[in-house]
């Protein structure tokens, strides 16, 4: 059987996937969530023109001859509170006292700060002053904010697709969103197959390992934005393989996704599960580690097969279920950060496309990456101690100390 590249793989699965249904959702409910529609500002932002500093307005032109021999005192005539709509228009030579945020009053196009006058009192609760003396010009538009400088109505400020952050969650409720269309979170069927498997509290036995594949992947799934629907332990035998698939499908989940028990062992039975209600096949990948993989569908539900390795389920995960999930989940723009790094030692490969593990430091605006070690599939400690994926090319045998590649940060 020949080898798939990393890219056809990635493309046949992909096209499989399609975004899930949308949903409505409060703002307080939507942060990492992903918009199912652009979003678009039906006001101006900012709302009015304001102040961006605690001072006073005024007419630029009046403060034209000001300086320190020839000081312009201007007369207060209104005290402006931030929520306060001021009914006050400034005329030649009147000023007003205004905080930040409080709206313009007509006829005021500048403000200066109240350190830049001869107002000094600044205690809460002290009235503004009868007038106010400055020493130096200042510019029209000084410290004002005006309207609709950031955001204009009608404009699209969010996309379709993007993954709401903390700073999405703000600019939405100033816009007036309190519920914003998204997509719901795609649900996510896990198991792990196995004899030898043990939960994780559990006593050790002779020839029994822990299963760790379920408590990483799962932890992966979540990062990835979707829910996990966690199915527990399938046993080498067929009604128990088959008890756990049947569980996905009756959950409706959007991917049934698990680690060993697809190769063609005489143990392995979830081949033959999944093709009973649906079909399953089995790629060699030009990739290191993970090369086999199993993709299929089980009753039209989307089926992934990981290595039973730890590392190898970790990077199979991330090359090719993440933008899986990502896909269903409406994400647009899939990928993980991608930078490049100068090897700081000699680096052999086998050939096959490579993530191997490296620790990353910085030294004048570069990157150096070095491996943390043995990158044997089992070692999940090199996985910890990593700061990156180092990525060797196919075809690629020996990486000399000082070539550049890509990494990607983890």
């Amino acid at each position: 059987m020949s080898l798939l590249s990393v890219d056809q793989a990635r493309e046949r699965i992909l096209s499989h996937f399609e975004p899930v249904e949308t949903e409505t959702l409060p703002l307080t409910n939507c942060i990492h969530r992903v918009l199912a529609a652009d979003i678009i500002a039906a006001d101006d932002l900012p709302l009015f023109d304001n102040s961006s500093m605690d001072g006073f307005a005024l007419r630029a032109a009046d403060t034209s001859n000001a300086a320190p021999a020839s000081p312009v005192t201007l007369r207060v005539v209104a005290d402006i509170p931030a929520g306060y709509t001021p009914k006050v228009f400034l005329a030649p030579g009147e000023a007003a006292r205004i905080m930040t945020g409080a709206q313009m009053p007509a006829g005021a196009d500048a403000v200066i700060p109240v350190e830049d006058t001869d107002f000094n009192t600044r205690a809460p609760g002290t009235p503004a002053p009868a007038t106010v003396t400055l020493e130096k010009p200042i510019n029209a538009g000084d410290n004002v904010r005006s309207r609709g400088m950031d955001v204009r109505a009608g404009h699209s400020v969010l996309e379709k697709g993007n993954l709401l952050k903390p700073q999405d969650i703000g600019l939405l409720a100033m816009l007036g969103f309190a519920e914003v269309e998204v997509y719901r979170r795609p649900r996510v069927a896990l198991l792990s197959s196995g004899d030898e498997l043990l939960e994780a509290g559990a006593p050790l036995e002779s020839g029994k390992i822990r299963d760790s594949n379920s408590y990483m992947l799962a932890a992966l799934i979540e990062s990835a934005g979707a829910q996990v629907l966690r199915l527990g332990i399938a046993r080498d035998t067929r009604p128990s393989v088959q008890g756990l698939i049947e569980q996905a499908a009756s959950l409706d989940a959007d991917l049934i996704l698990s680690s060993a028990g697809v190769s063609v062992g005489a143990f392995d039975y979830v081949k033959d599960v999944v093709e009973s209600n649906g079909s399953l096949n089995f790629w060699r990948v030009n990739m290191r580690p993970g090369k086999p993989l199993a993709f299929g569908e089980y009753k039209n539900i989307p089926f992934i097969g990981l290595p039973g390795n730890p590392v190898s389920a970790f990077v199979g995960f991330e090359v090719f279920v993440r933008d899986a999930i990502g896909r269903l989940g409406g994400i647009s723009d899939g990928g993980r950060p991608n930078v490049r790094v100068r090897c700081e030692e000699e680096i052999r490969s086998d050939g096959r496309e490579s993530y191997l593990r490296a620790v990353l430091h910085e030294k004048e605006g570069l990157y150096f990456a070095r491996l943390t070690g043995h990158q044997g599939s089992g070692n999940l400690l090199s996985l910890v101690q990593a700061d990156a994926l180092l990525i060797i090319p196919a075809g690629v045998k020996c990486v000399p100390a000082g070539q550049e590649l890509n990494a990607w940060l983890l």
